[in-house]
C-alpha cells in the first residue's frame, strides 16, 4: 500500500510553504540536540558502519548532513518532494543522496534496498505523525531496508507528548509561530500508544535490542523562554534471528 494522497498533500503544501534554513521549522533543532545525541544510542548496535545509513523522513536534510559527515554513504529520502528541494539546496556540495520515498510502500522499500544493499536506517518521529493505517506497512518497509545486516534507531514521542503541544496550542495567544503551520496543514500529531512502537516492529520480523527514553528537542520556546521538549522513547531493532 502507499500514503493516502490528503497525507502526501498535507505534507507537500507544508515543506513548500516551510522557509529555507536550519531551525526554521517545529523539529529541525540543531543535530547536536538531536541526531548527535541519538548516534551515542545507536552506533554501539551497528554490525556493519560501513552500510549505507538512510536517514528515512529526512526533510530538509539537517540531520542528514551531519550524518554525511560521520558515515560513508548516506541516503535522505522523504515522502515530499519540496522537502527535498530544502534538503538538496542546503547540501550544495551533495554530500548526500536524496530519494523520493513512500516509507508505507514495501515495492518502493525493497527497490531502493535492492540498489543500497542492506542499510541502518535512522526515524525521528515519523510514525507517530502517519496515519494508523500507515504504521505497521511502515514498518514492514523499513525491514525491507534493514535486510538481514543492517540496524534501525527510532525515536517516537510518547504518549505525554500530545499533552504538550495540546497545551501549547490551547494557549492563549494561539500556538507558537512554528507549530502553527504543522497543525494549519493537518499534520497534529497522532496519539499512538506507547506500546505500539515496539508490536510494530515485531509484527515486522525486527527485535528491538535496546531502548530508553530521550527527550526530542524543538525549534520551538514557551511563553517563558524555555525550550519546548517532547517527552519520546527510542528503539534500537534489526532482523530477527531465525
Amino acid at each position: 500500500m502507499s500514503v493516502t494522497s490528503r497525507y502526501r498533500a498535507a505534507w507537500e503544501g507544508f515543506w513548500q510553504e516551510a522557509p529555507g534554513g536550519q531551525g526554521a521549522v517545529f523539529w529541525d533543532a540543531e543535530p547536536m540536540l538531536t541526531a548527535g545525541r541519538h548516534l551515542a544510542h545507536f552506533e554501539p548496535h551497528l554490525t556493519d558502519p560501513a552500510l549505507p545509513l538512510i536517514d528515512l523522513g529526512c526533510g530538509n536534510g539537517t540531520q542528514t548532513r551531519y550524518f554525511a559527515e560521520r558515515f560513508p554513504r548516506v541516503v535522505g529520502a522523504d515522502l515530499s518532494a519540496a522537502a527535498l528541494d530544502h534538503a538538496r539546496r542546503a547540501d550544495p556540495g551533495g554530500r548526500a543522496e536524496y530519494r523520493q520515498l513512500d516509507a508505507a510502500d514495501k515495492a518502493e522499500a525493497e527497490s531502493l534496498h535492492a540498489e543500497l544493499g542492506d542499510a541502518n536506517v535512522y526515524v525521528r518521529g515519523v510514525l507517530h505523525q502517519c496515519e494508523p493505517d500507515d504504521r505497521q506497512p511502515l514498518a514492514d518497509a523499513l525491514a525491507a531496508l534493514l535486510g538481514a545486516h543492517g540496524r534501525a534507531f527510532l525515536v517516537e514521542p510518547l504518549q505525554a507528548a500530545g499533552t504538550v503541544l495540546a497545551d501549547l496550542a490551547r494557549s492563549a495567544d494561539g500556538p507558537p509561530a512554528k507549530l502553527a503551520p504543522v497543525l494549519r496543514h493537518g499534520l497534529t500529531p497522532g496519539a499512538i500508544p506507547d506500546e505500539a512502537v515496539p508490536e510494530h516492529l515485531h509484527a515486522a520480523g525486527l527485535t528491538v535490542l535496546a531502548s530508553g527514553e530521550l527527550p526530542l528537542i524543538t525549534t520551538e520556546y514557551t511563553g517563558e523562554g524555555t525550550r519546548v521538549e517532547l517527552p519520546s522513547a527510542w528503539v534500537v531493532a534489526g532482523a530477527r534471528a531465525e
